[in-house]
């Protein structure tokens, strides 16, 4: 089961945001493990998952499994817009010995009730027995996972396990505290306060390029570190998040480029700058 401080991390990329850089997992996956996390999600939005292909994040889990060598856990976040792709894919991801599978509703259509069950159920089913988390982010999927459908997945999938909320603000997340479900806090800012009313740990895109911060926030949940990894994830959100959070681990020697999947775009020069004076401020 998942627990702790987990990173949402990063895929790396190469050529332009066309191919998998290959030769970057291990060296990021040193750079993580040496901070000291738990584990990592791989895939999910801060990993530009919905934009790669099914052979290519098959590969990614992959290759986050061999460079992580068992150090940390390796979740794999195998939402997608169809429920063929996605039960494809939590299927590989259990095969390749992941330790947990996360899905996101599938985005563009707002699905009722029953759609969303059944494919949330189809998704459980293909990764059985290994743990599975449901991906709670409304502003990505464009609409809430009901209460409703969680209760009715409880009865259809043995290994539901919890949730990733990334809803904010706390009034949003809160819902999701349910006794019965292990839930992980998506927004750096909420970290103290989610973990004080029950969350058992953070899956944080901040964590991609500061773990260290973000494992501290974790270990030692109080509102002073609320506060700081709250405030660097702003500083970050001023930038393209992709893009600046692969240019922040350069900047910190791990060999990932600032390579993005289109339509995400790069850092402009004088972003570029700006991220580089807001760094060395810190």
């Amino acid at each position: 089961m998942l627990h702790g401080a987990l990173a949402a991390a990063v895929t790396p990329l190469a050529d332009g945001g066309r191919t998998l850089d290959i030769g970057a997992f291990g060296p990021y996956a040193d750079f993580l493990a040496g901070a000291g996390l738990d584990g990592i999600l791989a895939q999910g939005t801060a990993g530009e998952g919905i934009l790669l292909s099914r052979a290519e994040r098959a590969t990614a889990t992959e290759r986050w499994l061999e460079a992580a060598a068992g150090r940390f856990q390796v979740a794999a976040h195998c939402g997608a817009q169809t429920t063929a792709d996605t039960v494809a894919l939590a299927a590989h991801a259990a095969g390749a010995g992941v330790a947990a599978v996360a899905v996101i509703s599938p985005p563009y259509f707002v699905l009722d009730d029953r759609a969303l069950l059944e494919h949330l159920a189809a998704a459980a089913a293909a990764c059985a027995p290994v743990p599975f988390y449901v991906y709670e982010f409304e502003k990505a999927a464009g609409y809430a996972v009901p209460l409703g459908v969680l209760e009715a997945l409880r009865e259809r999938a043995p290994n539901l396990a919890g949730l990733k909320v990334s809803d904010a603000p706390f009034e949003a997340f809160s819902r999701y505290l349910i006794e019965w479900l292990d839930v992980f806090v998506g927004p750096e800012s909420l970290i103290h306060r989610g973990i004080a009313a029950g969350a058992v740990g953070a899956v944080s895109a901040l964590a991609a390029a500061f773990p260290e911060e973000v494992v501290a926030a974790v270990r030692e949940p109080s509102p002073a570190a609320e506060e700081r990894v709250g405030a660097l994830r702003a500083g970050l959100e001023r930038f393209p998040r992709h893009a600046a959070l692969k240019l922040v681990l350069g900047r910190r020697g791990v060999p990932v480029r600032e390579d993005v999947r289109a339509p995400l775009r790069g850092l402009s020069d004088e972003e570029r700058t700006a991220l580089a004076v807001w760094l060395d401020s810190l």
